[in-house]
């Protein structure tokens, strides 16, 4: 029989090659490269809160995206045991899950150029966040990650992590983000 494809549990109709999805297209390496480059200089120097905490992207991964946080006096919250301040470990894993974010929408937006990528965060924001601070802020260097759970059409969902050179889970983050 023609169209009618016989698989275990009876036939079935197949489907028509028309109505097949087309795999969707995908910016070309230059230009993905264009907004990598973009995307390293929002993220660490044109977030300037990003650049006065010292954060620095060490994957652009959007299934793995991380940034790295050196210890300094600046960002000590304890004098007497040189402890990270909790309102640092807060920044950081906030503008960990809002850059994460970022870059989910240009995964989500492939096909665009890099120009039209970078208008899609003009409203981006935190509208929760929760930190669950779970042992003393102690290192040399911190390294924060995140996940983003769902990315819908108005608001995305994101886990973060901060542990430190160790890999000992220093706090975790939960946090929604306004993409639209």
């Amino acid at each position: 029989m023609r169209g009618i494809l016989c698989l275990p549990g009876g036939p079935r109709l197949r489907p028509h090659p028309a109505m097949t999805p087309a795999p969707p297209l995908r910016r070309s390496a230059q230009e993905q490269s264009l907004l990598d480059a973009e995307l390293r200089e929002l993220f660490e120097r044109r977030i300037t809160f990003n650049a006065e905490l010292g954060l620095r992207v060490l994957s652009m991964d959007p299934r793995d995206f991380r940034m790295q946080l050196d210890m300094r006096p600046q960002l000590v919250g304890h004098y007497l045991y040189g402890r990270l301040h909790g309102g640092v470990i807060s920044a950081t894993l906030d503008a960990t899950g809002g850059n994460a974010v970022m870059l989910a929408i240009a995964e989500k937006h492939a096909a665009e150029a890099a120009e039209q990528v970078m208008h899609r965060f003009a409203r981006l924001g935190t509208i929760d966040l929760r930190v669950d601070y779970l042992r003393q802020g102690i290192g040399q260097h911190f390294v924060a990650s995140a996940e983003v759970l769902r990315l819908g059409g108005r608001v995305a969902s994101v886990q973060m992590r901060l542990t430190n050179e160790a890999g000992t889970l220093i706090a975790t983050g939960a946090a929604a983000y306004i993409v639209s």
